[in-house]
């Protein structure tokens, strides 16, 4: 027999909506589903197939795809029932399937969730956010409580507001803590996750510049970030960097615990050695581990996992596993070897995260060349020819032989490197051709950009085929 998530009456009963059965031979009142999705594809038999609108998609126009793949139901718009041209109650009468009907159907997706999360009263629920490190933050951190507890957390970057839902719907009655984290990019977007995950302990890792363009300023960040706190009742914990300098105004009328992490305040944390390409070794409790991830920024990452370890109470030798467990992510400073040595760190790109790569190369003991790949840094709004000037500058005293640019923004960097060796282009072929020109064996290369650059397509320029991922 299968195991529903909810019924289709209990979700009714949760997001205010209208259910569109059809009696006797067709699908019964008492139904529900197993699993949840929002693309059509991905239906799973006796899944939820939630129907959103979005810039370009509407995902009513997919509903009977879904129903083919075996959906059990449909959450759609109460507004798309009347459109002729969907014929929307006439699939789910063909089909024999059931019609969620609502106003808003991201809204009821995430009133769901919030719903089916408050079932599981055992499950201590922990949320990670800030403009870097969530991810990589959050990978540690669970990795650290598995040792000693039944995890869950979203994958991969599930983190957004329709990613913590679907995230939040994996939660089982056997799980005893969840790892979540909140990503935005809007405005108003932190209050719609808190309110689903409503944390018991939430942990900022810092206030950067990531998706200034759309939030305007650093200010208006650090206010969005700060509602991961906004359902807090007095007992929850927010724990918060310690060097930041939003750190008052985080823990400011915070309804809870505030709570000031750094190095300085982890009592287990001994010296600390940078070993380059290699990471670093911790000695955590009196005993070294390697911590595998390269440069202060994965560092501080790993020491944010370890507060919170330590807020939780976890033994020394569950820090040190999920210290030795971490491996690179995507595009997360991912270290290849093959006919160069290249440092592939593109998932993201803002001031902070650029400059911190930059620096990590400079530092390293290196005999060879060094070679900069730095694509354009997204989402930086009317600071975007500022922030990228800013970079060029810090560019042109780099260690890097010859520095190659990519994207319209970066022509701000190329004015500002001067007479610095580099090359800029807004054309991929053309960048990859003049990589392919000047790159030799022994260099070491820095590929950095935003996402929507998409330079990772450029690895086989610097490794060949078949290179090593250290």
């Amino acid at each position: 027999m299968t195991e529903f998530l909810m019924s289709y009456n209990e979700l009714s009963h949760a997001i205010g909506a209208k259910l569109f059965f059809w009696e006797g031979k067709h699908a019964e009142p008492g139904s529900g589903f197993s699993s949840i999705s929002i693309d059509s594809r991905a239906v799973k038999e006796q899944g939820l197939f939630v129907a959103l609108i979005g810039e370009t998609q509407d995902g009513h126009r997919y509903v009977e795809d879904a129903f083919k793949a075996g959906a059990s139901g449909a959450l759609v718009a109460l507004s798309a029932l009347e459109d002729a041209s969907l014929s929307l109650l006439a699939l789910a009468e063909k089909w024999k399937r059931v019609l969620v009907a609502v106003d808003d159907t991201l809204k009821a997706l995430q009133n769901a969730a919030k719903a089916y999360l408050k079932k599981f009263t055992q499950l201590l629920r922990i949320g990670i956010t800030g403009s870097a490190g969530k991810t990589t933050t959050k990978e540690i951190a669970a990795a650290m409580i598995a040792q000693e507890k039944r995890v869950i957390m979203n994958q991969g970057n599930l983190n957004s507001e329709t990613g913590l839902p679907l995230s939040v719907f994996e939660v089982r009655s056997h799980h005893e803590v969840g790892v979540f984290e909140a990503g935005i990019n809007r405005a108003g977007e932190m209050s719609a996750l808190a309110e689903i995950l409503n944390p018991h302990i939430a942990l900022i890792t810092n206030i950067g510049s990531a998706h200034i363009g759309i939030l305007g300023s650093r200010d208006n960040i650090a206010e969005e970030k700060k509602k991961i706190f906004s359902f807090f009742t007095g007992e929850n914990t927010a724990l918060i960097p310690a060097e930041d300098d939003y750190r008052d105004f985080l823990a400011r009328d915070v309804k809870g615990h505030a709570v000031f992490y750094d190095a300085s305040a982890l009592a287990p944390l001994g010296p600390v050695q940078d070993m380059g390409l290699e990471g670093s070794e911790i000695v955590w409790d009196g005993e070294a581990v390697h911590f595998a991830l390269p440069g202060k920024v994965n560092l501080r990452n790993a020491l944010s996992a370890a507060a919170l370890a330590h807020e939780l109470g976890l033994s020394p030798a569950s820090v040190r596993k999920g210290f030795e467990s971490a491996k690179p992510l995507f595009g997360r400073g991912e270290i290849f070897h093959g006919r160069t040595t290249l440092i592939r760190d593109c998932y993201n790109s803002n001031p902070e995260s650029a400059e911190a790569a930059v620096d990590f190369c400079d530092s390293l003991e290196w005999p060879g060349r060094r070679v900069y790949v730095m694509g354009s840094m997204l989402e930086q709004g009317a600071l975007c020819r500022e922030a990228h000037a800013a970079l060029g500058k810090r560019l042109k005293s780099s260690n890097a032989e010859k520095v190659f640019l990519y994207g319209e923004e970066m022509g701000a960097a190329a004015e500002a490197l001067g007479d610095k060796p580099n090359y800029h282009s807004i054309d991929k072929n053309e960048l990859r051709k003049a990589l392919d020109e000047y790159i030799k064996e022994g260099d070491l290369v820095l590929l950095k950009a935003s996402r929507g650059c998409a330079l990772e397509t450029l690895t086989e320029v610097f490794i060949g085929r078949g290179g090593d991922v250290f």
